[in-house]
């Protein structure tokens, strides 16, 4: 029999509910849903635990074998947390799928990853069921009934969809876990695609025990009650509030999904003392409404990947609280800037196991100042940078090549040995000779009265000149009916260096994010060619104020 070791998530659980059984360890919070009548789903270890081995149950009555995969597709709901166990238990792979993911893109990673069955919401299943006719290897379908849509859990078609609440009733016999260790696979996260297909990179179950210790690293106290309404999908969410607070017993605070205008209502009422918060995000929260008690709040640490540095020191004195920036991807690569040390702007330093350097194309370190893109390796060199994307070894190859991990993202380090992100490799802003720096525009925007949300993104320059785009600020009204562009690019003016001024205003419903809270550039783009009446330049705002 193999030794129980807590860095499987299978072990952790069961070791946990012997020891905390009815620790309320997990909240997932209704306040946010509106609805008036919701009551929160809270689940302790000894549940975890139950459904947990039940899930595993029925996944081994379906013929699942170890190594098999299966789709999970839902926002946060304790059944995802359960079905996590479920695989870990059973020795089965999940591949996390962000429930807004629709058509191809859905067809391709259930195909890709050679799903056998999908475990969904019941809000997924017209996606899911249109997605099954063209993925052969399907067999199954558990769909979970949420009352958050008038969808029906048995569609109207040959491949009923069965209850996953039904599988979790059916008692179980306790199961001993089929994994051989913990380098077996736990799931399956693919990358957005935003430049292309996704890419699914194989996560072992070791990797999410190494997430539990990661609270140690942020500074997490003993009483801390982390919150997140980041996707479960994203490795974020997982390892900066899940797998922590499984690991210490944390009780963490979940939301259906990020909520910019309650989060601090949600962590008022539920005690919520740090949430995690990932770029473009920081600037969304920042452009809500002045409060008065925007600083009577229980949130003393903000986990921050990508504060923009513009608004660092006015979101920390606004909000009373300190940040914590860090630095991290699912592939590899991590460095951190505790509280209190380093500039504002960096995302930090890597720790002792790990060497970070600036790369040119040639991989030469680039000097103090010089961007380049960010890599990797442990400092230890009988260990390899190692990346395994399922099924494509070419791009496994290609992301170490040279025995560095290549983050594909660009930065520099100052003179001190201080990390700076500057943009995604291919997507930097050069306007007129200038790089722009998309986080000063964005600051000046979000806090213009008018606007809710805010994203700063190139399209080619219409000067044509090589490698110079102009500056586009994708915004969405507080209030659409009185929404005036020529007052956004008035205050654009006294706010912003000329070239720095966007070219365009595009005025949208929301901006289109993936699970990370990524904004989707190609889809701004599409609605930018597509919708011409919804953009402005200064020219045409003005023009349009007078009429």
């Amino acid at each position: 029999m193999r030794e129980r070791n807590e860095f499987i998530l299978a072990d952790m659980i069961q070791a946990k509910a012997e020891k905390q059984p009815d620790l309320d360890v997990l909240t997932f919070e209704h306040l946010s849903l509106d609805d008036g009548a919701s009551e929160d789903e809270i689940r302790t270890y000894a549940d975890l635990q139950t459904n947990g081995n039940r899930l595993a149950a029925d996944l081994i009555a379906r013929g699942m074998a170890p190594g098999d995969r299966f789709g999970l597709m839902m926002r946060n709901h304790p059944e995802y947390v359960e079905s996590m166990i479920a695989a870990s238990i059973s020795g089965c792979v999940l591949v996390p799928i962000d429930p807004r993911t629709r058509g191809e893109k859905l067809v391709y990673m259930l195909r890709n990853a050679g799903c056998q069955g999908v475990i969904c919401a019941d809000y997924c299943l017209a996606e899911v069921a249109r997605a099954r006719l063209d993925v052969s290897d399907i067999k199954w379908i558990l769909g979970l009934e949420t009352g958050e849509t008038a969808q029906a859990v048995a569609l109207d078609s040959e491949d009923a969809v069965e209850s996953l609440r039904d599988a979790l009733n059916r008692p179980a016999d306790t199961l001993e876990p089929r994994l051989k260790d913990a380098s077996d696979p736990l799931q399956i996260i693919y990358t957005s695609g935003t430049t292309g297909d996704p890419k699914g990179l194989v996560f072992q179950n070791f990797r999410f025990g190494f997430s539990s210790m990661l609270g140690v690293i942020f500074g997490y106290q003993e009483n801390e009650r982390p919150y997140t309404g980041l996707s479960l999908t994203h490795g974020n969410a997982q390892a900066v509030t899940l797998a922590p607070a499984l690991g210490a017993g944390l009780r963490a605070i979940f939301s259906r999904r990020f909520t910019k205008s309650k989060l601090f209502d949600v962590c008022r009422a539920y005690g919520g003392t740090t949430f995690s918060q990932l770029g473009g995000m920081a600037t969304a929260i920042y452009s809500e409404p002045e409060r008065a008690d925007d600083a009577d709040n229980p949130v003393r640490l903000l986990v921050s990947a990508g504060m923009p540095p513009a608004i660092w020191s006015a979101f920390e004195k606004r909000f009373g609280l300190d940040i914590y920036e860090w630095y991290g991807a699912v592939e590899g690569g991590f460095a951190f800037k505790p509280v209190g040390e380093g500039p504002v702007g960096s995302f930090g330093k890597p720790g002792a196991d790990l060497e970070m350097k600036i790369l040119d194309e040639n991989d030469v370190e680039c000097p103090p100042g010089v961007t380049g893109e960010i890599s990797s390796r442990p400092v230890d060199r009988k260990q390899k940078a190692e990346v395994e994307y399922y099924d494509n070894p070419e791009a496994s190859e290609k992301k170490t090549h040279g025995g560095w991990l290549r983050s594909g993202d660009m930065g520099h380090r100052d003179e001190d040995g201080w990390f700076y992100f500057d943009f995604r490799a291919g997507g930097g802003l050069r306007h007129n000779g200038d790089f722009v720096s998309p986080s000063f525009v964005e600051k000046v925007i979000a806090e213009h009265p008018q606007v809710s949300d805010v994203f700063v993104y190139g399209v080619e320059a219409a000067s044509g000149a090589p490698g110079e785009k102009d500056v586009v600020a994708a915004v969405v009204a507080q209030q659409p009916e009185e929404f005036t562009p020529s007052s956004v690019f008035a205050a654009c003016r006294v706010g912003l260096e000329s070239n720095f001024v966007p070219t365009y205003l595009q005025v949208v419903d929301e901006i289109p994010k993936t699970a990370s809270e990524k904004p989707q550039i190609r889809f701004l783009l599409d609605a930018f060619t597509a919708n011409p009446d919804t953009v402005f330049t200064e020219q045409s705002a003005a023009s349009s104020a007078r009429e």
